[in-house]
């Protein structure tokens, strides 16, 4: 009985202090603040996570996309330049791969490859790799647009590595990673060297687990 009511405490507890009573299976990535309220006359703390930015890119098509356009999906990004000689391709592949084995919900995700080099990565060039990959996939974008912002948007908000650097093959560097962002914007995994196997299927396991438990989609 103890056990009994010591478990209702708990539940209600956890009830209060979730606003939005979401069970949260995945942890939250990123830089976090605490944002302090008074409540009931007491200072109550609030870790606040950083929510992905408003962008605008050109895709494979020549059509502007927003951020926006993926509300209401799970995201799988990376980042990667077509002319890269070395890892891009084998994410690409990895990427594909990926795509084949949620073909069951890939209705709830959303694919997404943001060139770092977009002077060279036009539309057409874009069409192009993905010609040369046999991608078929409807859920990939392939985006291009102001590279300041793509370096950033990696940096800062998918926890990725991405920029130019003279040194590196290609003239520019990347981190062999794939970022899982959820439905509302926030990033709840970067997995790293997706160049192999084991964290494909680690994050294939992930965003089936958001797609169940937080959003009820099996």
């Amino acid at each position: 009985m103890i056990r009994v009511i010591f478990l209702l405490l708990a539940l209600s507890f956890l009830s209060c202090n979730n606003s939005d009573l979401k069970i949260r299976v995945l942890p939250f990535v990123g830089n976090y603040d605490i944002e302090y309220t008074t409540v009931g006359g007491k200072e109550v703390a609030d870790t606040v996570y950083p929510k992905m930015i408003d962008f605008e890119f050109f895709n494979q098509d020549s059509i502007k996309i927003k951020s926006s356009d993926m509300k209401g999906k799970i995201w799988i990004a990376d980042f990667f330049f077509t002319s890269c000689p070395t890892i891009c391709p084998k994410m690409t592949e990895q990427m594909k791969n990926l795509n084949e084995m949620t073909k069951d919900v890939k209705d709830h995700l959303q694919f997404i490859s943001f060139s770092i080099n977009p002077k060279y990565d036009t539309p057409s060039q874009l069409r192009k790799y993905i010609q040369h990959h046999s991608i078929k996939a409807k859920n990939w974008q392939f985006l291009t647009g102001n590279e300041e912002l793509t370096h950033n948007l990696g940096i800062e908000n998918f926890q990725i590595f991405a920029g130019q650097d003279a040194s590196a093959a290609g003239g520019y560097a990347h981190s062999a990673a794939f970022a899982l962002v959820d439905k509302e914007g926030f990033v709840r995994g970067v997995y790293y060297p997706v160049t192999e196997s084991a964290p494909i299927y680690k994050l294939e396991k992930d965003l089936r687990k958001l797609l169940k438990y937080e959003y009820s989609i099996n």
